[in-house]
């Protein structure tokens, strides 16, 4: 099959992008490539990207229930979740109190970035 189209880079709506965008960073490497004061590219990896836009009235998801779904999360892979979990905690991730892949045995923890977009440690 041809796509019709490929991947440019996943957007999240964010109050400050650029603090959001150093977060992301942090937990992927790469480097921040373009900063305008409503949005910030970080590429990550060669042609992948992520992209972070102001949002005035921004309010952070409410997942696992309430009137703001996550409507999407992240899920990044990592060699050691014993490790991984102090380094994610310190660059400003809080661990949610939600954990479904604890309770069905499944190798993925969730975490909030400082703004609340969910996103899960995975191992394998």
């Amino acid at each position: 099959m041809i796509p019709i189209a490929r991947m440019r880079s996943v957007v999240l709506d964010c109050p400050e992008p650029l603090e959001l965008a150093e977060f992301y960073r942090r937990l992927l490497g790469g480097e921040v490539t373009s900063v305008e004061h409503d949005w910030v590219d970080l590429e990550y990896e060669a042609g992948r990207r992520l992209s972070f836009q102001r949002a005035e009235h921004y309010e952070a998801p409410t997942w696992p229930s309430g009137e703001r779904p996550q409507q999407f999360h992240l899920d990044v892979t990592v060699d050691d979740i014993d490790a991984a979990e102090p380094a994610v905690l310190a660059i400003g991730a809080t661990k949610h109190e939600v954990q479904p892949g604890e309770a069905m045995g499944h190798p993925f923890r969730v975490y909030l970035d400082p703004v609340g977009h969910p996103f899960c440690l995975c191992w394998d």
